[in-house]
């Protein structure tokens, strides 16, 4: 792969669409090949600004080509749209900007397309009119994939426009407070203290810090001391609603990263976590959370929704699914998921998931709740899963949460949050069973 930056960032970016691979597989091994963390961290704005904007800059493109790159030219279309992302949305000077743009397609193989690029680039630069879009096709106004708009506007015909909208906002930056290792007072008086804004917006979740803007996290106070975790307030709430006990012994069904894993033991030090994630490659980001912020699990790789493999019989307290998803509260965060995820794969993920729900229902205690999560705002995989699994289970009793009686939707943005889903069912006791 090349080394100029530019080139990183087109060939990144065709990886993932035109290749299917996930940015956060395909853009840490591009920021290896530069050495300075500044241009690792413009790689990624870059990245991330192409993806966020990939439909308009398409469009665009095909105002000003006969046709668009293909074949082996392609990762050169992907260099046209990391050019006008840079004109139009980044501080980068012009004339840097096309400079730069034109010497990657030189490194690209595309010494021949140098003055179609060079053209193009300085065509966008004096026409600023090319950016209104509000005129154009919903998938280009909003930047986001025909059939997720459309689903978007069934299940949100009020809200639907808000939540592409925030889609294309700039995930914040929340911290959760290890209180096993530090009090809220003490971390947020280190934060003052190194100059680093802060805010405490939710109350229901005082350990929740938002910070005012983005930071290295390895330079703020207490990173290598385990003070905190980078966790948005949203997935926050899992180890709240499932009110962990030190007696308890809890199944986190689906745990990589970690983050809530590590967050069920920083309330309830003392419980038995047993945490299992499918891929095992993902479980050294598992290890390596407990590990700094000094908490123990039983971690494994298996697979949930087959318990045969890995249970022992002994009846979990608390499980929680926290169910492999579309992701599509996650966008903001992710700006790739619009573009890997298709229709298709949501009916696919829904079996999944109520599958999973089965599986594990049998391993509950009666009393026990199972807390199912998703980061998805698409009702196939919450609202009617579970309405399907409730419809299905007699002794499933679903529990209000905010004062929701049917699962608690957060939409992305809402409060600064991402997008979740929570539904937390108890087993009904045997007594009342058979009442």
């Amino acid at each position: 792969m090349p080394t100029n930056l530019r080139a990183l960032a087109a060939q990144c970016c065709y990886q993932v669409v035109e290749q299917g691979r996930s940015l956060s597989d395909v853009l840490p091994k591009a920021q290896q090949q530069l050495a300075d963390s500044k241009d690792q961290a413009l790689l990624q704005e870059i990245c991330f600004g192409v993806l966020r904007y990939l439909a308009q800059l398409d469009a665009i493109c095909r105002q000003l080509m006969e046709k668009p790159l293909i074949k082996q030219l392609r990762p050169l279309q992907f260099l046209l749209y990391v050019g006008i992302y840079q004109l139009h949305w980044l501080r980068i000077p012009d004339h840097a900007a096309i400079s730069e743009t034109v010497e990657a397609a030189r490194q690209l193989k595309g010494k021949s397309m140098t003055r179609l690029i060079n053209g193009v680039l300085r065509t966008v630069q004096r026409r600023p009119e090319l950016f209104q879009f509000e005129q154009q096709p919903d998938a280009v106004r909003y930047s986001h994939p025909g059939w997720l708009i459309k689903q978007l506007q069934q299940a949100y015909p009020a809200d639907f426009a808000d939540i592409l909208q925030a889609n294309q906002l700039k995930a914040p930056l929340w911290l959760r407070v290890n209180l096993q290792q530090v009090t809220v007072a003490g971390f947020t008086q280190a934060l003052t203290e190194a100059d680093v804004e802060w805010q405490q917006p939710l109350a229901e979740l005082p350990e929740a810090i938002l910070l005012s803007k983005a930071q290295d996290i390895s330079s703020l106070p207490g990173y290598q001391a385990g003070w905190f975790a980078v966790q948005d307030a949203a997935a926050q709430f899992a180890a709240h609603l499932l009110e962990p006990a030190d007696t308890h012994r809890i199944l986190d069904a689906c745990c990589a990263p970690g983050g809530k894993t590590c967050h069920l033991l920083e309330r309830a030090p003392g419980a038995s976590v047993l945490a299992l994630d499918v891929d095992a490659s993902r479980l050294e980001r598992v290890h390596a959370n407990l590990d700094r912020l000094q908490l123990q699990a039983d971690v494994r790789a298996a697979d949930a929704s087959e318990p045969d493999s890995w249970w022992d019989g002994q009846l979990f307290d608390r499980i929680l699914l926290d169910a492999p998803c579309s992701a599509s509260g996650v966008i903001r965060r992710h700006p790739d998921i619009r573009w890997l995820r298709k229709a298709s794969d949501i009916d696919a993920l829904a079996a999944i998931q109520q599958r999973m729900l089965r599986q594990l229902w049998p391993l509950l205690k009666p009393g026990g709740i199972l807390l199912y999560a998703t980061c998805s705002v698409l009702p196939q995989e919450n609202s009617t899963q579970l309405t399907q699994f409730l419809a299905d289970t007699a002794d499933a009793q679903l529990l209000p949460i905010q004062g929701k009686s049917q699962g608690w939707q957060i939409l992305p943005g809402q409060q600064q949050m991402d997008g979740f889903f929570y539904a937390k069912v108890m087993k009904q006791p045997l007594a009342e069973k058979n009442l």
